[in-house]
């Protein structure tokens, strides 16, 4: 399968998807540069799964010892109600479907440093910079970086997540494609003062939950804090003081641990703000340009799935371009393959993914009766999702 066409490829986004089609590109012979606008690979962060399908990809990548090394281990998913009392608890499975002791979960920076490891000697990676302009000509894409630099590419590829910049430059703004699922979250570093280790606790009240997520029995746990919301606030995104406000005002209570959440929200260095959103794109390529991970088909976290489906399709992409001389093939081959399983799991967000927000208070209840009887959780349905592709094999490059 020696390249005889599209041989040079630039790579916007250096999280998950972007590193992985990094790999199966330089596998294949490839010349390959990754723009990282960021100084470094990112670490930190809460916990993802890889599952299913997505297990095949790091295990097919060698990857699977090192990632099932730092395997966190959540070995339970407690539910308290609006006044802190407990409701029940069960093991993750019961919920996401998956397989005990053989799907991983890791810290999201374990997951980005694993997967850069194979590669920062191999492929040309440029921190802190990116993509300033893309000029398709047809035949090449010259690219400006904010740096200044100036370079052509044969094809460009945007993994940089779900509000994407090089899907902006290539598809105009980002609202066509965006579909707002109704709710505001802030995620943010809580000091455990609660002795949590390997373990989660959801309060529920209608349409709002708090989540406390704890990794090891350390000294900082991830908390969470989710509402409905019915449009985006618009007005907050780039106000770090009007995010913090608008989400204490949704979280009045002195029930449960909500007055130490809020309060080390509003004192948190790391806070995250967002909507939960997903990506609807009519097509994942326009002419030398395609799109992988959350800047594709972004499932949201709702549905636990973003970084297994980032994995999935940054396979398929890769290895339908080794397989086609002609990149609009290859681009065709590789939504074809990738984008019933990218909706199959965008929507398990829908329907009761790993994070459950119930709108109402009969919702709440239903749920509850559900963790009594935790056959009749949707475990069956995500746990097809998630394994809803076979990987086709494709040949390395000699």
């Amino acid at each position: 399968m020696a390249r005889t066409a599209n041989r040079t490829i630039l790579i916007s986004g250096a999280s998950i998807a972007g590193p992985a089609l990094a790999y199966w590109l330089d596998r294949y012979g490839f010349e390959v540069t990754v723009v990282e606008k960021a100084s470094a690979v990112r670490g930190g962060g809460y916990p993802v799964d890889i599952r299913g399908t997505a297990r095949d990809v790091v295990d097919r990548m060698g990857l699977f010892p090192r990632l099932r090394a730092a395997h966190v281990d959540t070995r339970a998913l407690s539910y308290v109600d609006a006044d802190g009392a407990p409701v029940g608890t069960i093991r993750p499975e019961a919920l996401t479907g998956g397989a005990e002791g053989l799907d991983l979960e890791v810290r999201r920076g374990d997951l980005a440093d694993a997967l850069f490891a194979p590669v920062r000697d191999r492929v040309e990676f440029l921190f802190d910079d990116s993509i300033a302009t893309l000029d398709d000509r047809g035949d090449r894409v010259e690219v400006t970086f904010d740096g200044g630099a100036r370079r052509t590419f044969d094809l460009v590829l945007g993994a940089d997540g779900l509000h994407s910049h090089t899907r902006r430059l290539a598809y105009g703004p980002e609202h066509p494609y965006h579909r707002y699922l109704g709710h505001v979250f802030a995620g943010f570093t809580v000091p455990n003062t609660f002795g949590l280790a390997h373990e989660a606790v959801l309060w529920n009240a209608p349409g709002r939950a708090a989540i406390l997520y704890a990794v090891d029995p350390g000294d900082a746990v991830h908390g969470f804090l989710i509402f409905r919301q019915q449009e985006p606030p618009f007005g907050a995104f780039r106000d770090p003081a009007a995010q913090r406000d608008l989400v204490a005002s949704r979280f009045p209570e002195s029930a449960w641990h909500l007055p130490h959440m809020v309060a080390a929200m509003r004192e948190a260095d790391d806070l995250f703000f967002d909507v939960v959103s997903q990506i609807h794109l009519p097509t994942w390529s326009r002419g030398r340009v395609a799109l992988a991970g959350d800047a594709a088909h972004a499932t949201s976290f709702l549905s636990g799935q973003g970084s297994s489906v980032a994995l999935v399709g940054a396979y398929l992409l890769a290895g339908e371009l080794a397989c086609h001389d002609h990149h609009a093939d290859a681009f065709a081959a590789y939504e074809r393959k990738a984008r019933p399983f990218a909706e199959q799991n965008q929507a398990l967000a829908t329907s009761g993914g790993t994070v459950n927000i119930p709108g109402t208070q009969e919702e709440i209840d239903a749920r509850n009766a559900a963790l009594r009887t935790p056959e009749n959780l949707n475990a069956d349905e995500m746990s097809a999702a998630h394994s809803a592709l076979t990987l086709p094999d494709y040949t390395p490059a000699d």
